[in-house]
């Protein structure tokens, strides 16, 4: 397809009938599909031109030549974290209907440089997509640093994903700009233990109950039923969508070494739950997540927004089933418990933990794993 025309048209996409026509985008485009382009996370290649996602974590890393890049993205896309070389990473926004070009750097010295981008929101509501990358013209991607060997999956709920984690008072609310996964325990902790993470994690979902839902349980949304979808749906109906949504994940695409799982505060929320259901409920998750990562270790984790009767009937829960897991046969179940907050310099929004918390349940999960996987 002639540049030109390509990157006129990419200009012109996701802008309204009524829009004025605009000058074509200056420089290299690289188009997703670029061989050199690393990609981690549930992403959906079924158009490839437009790879899409909804989980918080998908990375996207590319090696560069040239002085300059813009990345491309749908507009409405959401949050994502930058960082270009060992610079320090900065947020970088997909938020109005016409924002589909970012600028990530300028003036570089001319040579070789890495760009690494890390989506940080819950993008359910967004339907994010990456579009590709601008360079200086006439320049291309070359080979990229390798992504790391280490693999680790992270299963969770807001804790997981980042929810109010830039935020400082647990009066105020959710907003999409205090969401930030980059700076999540789990995120922290992959990085210090120079792994891959992949996330399952959604705000408010439970192993078989969501945030403030009926004593019954939440059967069309919670964990158990979004685990083999490539991305997360609030509800089955969802699924009929003419989206990704209806995708089933190919865990052949990334087997873990370790997957983590941190569930339980929803199903234990309000007071309104049946500690049998759950059992039953993360049983049945356990058995899944062990089907499709056969050689995994799984550990069960609590942290940290649980206290009390709660937190003590979540960890002798997770007990029984580590226990009753390892006497069927499954012998590389464990168990961990991370601290919960203990006071106010700890919150972030919405009573849940800041980037501060963040850090500290990460150093105590990454000396726990460390241990555990011998990474030294």
């Amino acid at each position: 397809m002639n540049k030109f025309f390509l990157l006129t048209l990419l200009a012109l996409v996701g802008v309204s009938a009524k829009a004025n026509v605009s000058v074509p985008l200056k420089g290299a485009f690289i188009s997703p599909t670029d061989k050199h382009i690393l990609y981690a996370g549930r992403i959906s290649f079924t158009n490839p031109e437009r790879p899409a996602f909804n989980y918080p974590g998908v990375q996207i890393v590319a090696a560069f030549e040239g002085t300059s890049i813009r990345m491309m993205a749908k507009p409405c896309s959401g949050y994502f974290m930058a960082q270009i070389d060992e610079a320090e990473p900065f947020k970088v926004a997909f938020r109005g209907e016409r924002d589909s070009v970012v600028t990530l750097a300028t003036a570089l010295p001319d040579g070789c440089h890495t760009v690494r981008l890390m989506y940080i929101i819950e993008g359910y509501e967004f339907y994010p997509e990456f579009w590709g990358f601008l360079l200086d013209q006439g320049r291309a991607l070359v080979e990229a640093p390798a992504l790391p060997l280490r693999k680790i999956e992270f299963v969770g709920n807001s804790i997981t994903c980042g929810y109010g984690n830039e935020g400082l008072k647990k009066e105020e609310h959710f907003e999409y700009e205090t969401e930030n996964h980059y700076y999540s325990y789990a995120s922290i902790a992959a990085r210090a233990l120079e792994a891959q993470h992949w996330v399952v994690a959604r705000s408010g979902i439970g192993a078989y109950r969501n945030y403030g839902d009926v004593k019954t349980g939440s059967p069309r949304s919670c964990m158990p039923v979004q685990y083999e979808y490539t991305g997360y749906a609030y509800d089955l109906k969802v699924r009929n969508e003419a989206s990704f949504l209806s995708e089933k994940w190919d865990f052949s695409r990334y087997q873990p070494d370790v997957v983590c799982i941190n569930l339980g505060t929803n199903d234990l929320s309000t007071n309104n739950y049946d500690v049998k259901l759950l059992k039953q409920g993360y049983q049945k998750l356990l058995e899944m997540v062990r089907q499709h990562n056969p050689q995994a270790k799984i550990v069960l984790l609590t942290g940290s927004m649980l206290y009390n009767q709660e937190l003590e009937t979540a960890k002798q829960l997770l007990d029984e089933v580590k226990v009753e897991a390892q006497k069927a046969g499954d012998k590389e179940i464990y168990r961990f418990d991370m601290s919960p907050i203990a006071g106010d310099p700890w919150y972030g929004n919405d009573w849940h933990p800041n980037i501060y918390q963040d850090e500290k349940m990460a150093a105590e999960l990454t000396a726990y794993l460390r241990e555990l996987m011998k990474w030294y």
